[in-house]
């Protein structure tokens, strides 16, 4: 049966929580790296010390609050997963991962131009705050992470609510998380990899 027809019967497409939060993370760091890279050439307004502190600074806040920020509404909404329901369509890691970027690819190069010119007024310190949020995003994953092997149950989001404005893994159009087993899906608890995928 396929995918199409599980949907049909009253089934939702699924996408991993912490897939969708990692997504956001490689982009970001390597962004923000290579904006880093570039910005700490021009000496800037304030010299390449003081942007570089500064950037350090940016960095470990950044990375701080993007971990941190709505821990309470994802505790809230896997608190409340409900199990997921035979039809519904688990989407792959890679399918996740390629949506979240596709659709935020002009956000992305928005940030690195911003990034690289305000080297010209404090050298690599934007590339560093952009490196910073993708740390934090890879943090975040991690958490979700051991929550998921702690309760031995991986989150999982509507691809429908993704989609809509704010609708982040855990935005206002998420009204709960569905649950599986540790084994379902081809991503391992806190949206890595798994080494041999495992069937659903």
């Amino acid at each position: 049966m396929t995918r199409e027809a599980d949907v049909a019967r009253g089934g939702q497409g699924l996408a991993r929580v912490a897939v969708v939060v990692r997504a956001g993370a490689a982009p970001l760091w390597w962004s923000g790296v290579c904006a880093a890279g570039i910005g700490v050439l021009p000496p800037g307004a304030t010299g390449r010390r003081i942007g570089v502190l500064a950037g350090a600074a940016l960095f470990l806040v950044s990375a701080a609050a993007m971990a941190l920020v709505r821990r309470g509404r994802y505790r809230a909404l896997a608190r409340g997963a409900a199990r997921a329901g035979k039809y519904d369509v688990l989407q792959d890691r890679a399918v996740t991962m390629r949506n979240w970027r596709r659709g935020h690819r002009w956000w992305l190069l928005s940030a690195f131009a911003v990034a690289l010119g305000s080297s010209f007024a404090v050298p690599a310190a934007g590339g560093m705050l952009l490196a910073g949020l993708g740390a934090g995003l890879r943090l975040k994953a991690a958490w979700i992470g051991r929550r998921e092997r702690a309760g031995e149950t991986l989150l999982w989001v509507r691809v429908d609510w993704l989609d809509r404005r704010g609708g982040g893994p855990a935005g206002k159009p998420v009204k709960g998380l569905r649950g599986t087993g540790v084994a379902a899906g081809d991503a391992a608890p806190g949206g890595a990899r798994r080494r041999t995928a495992a069937l659903v």
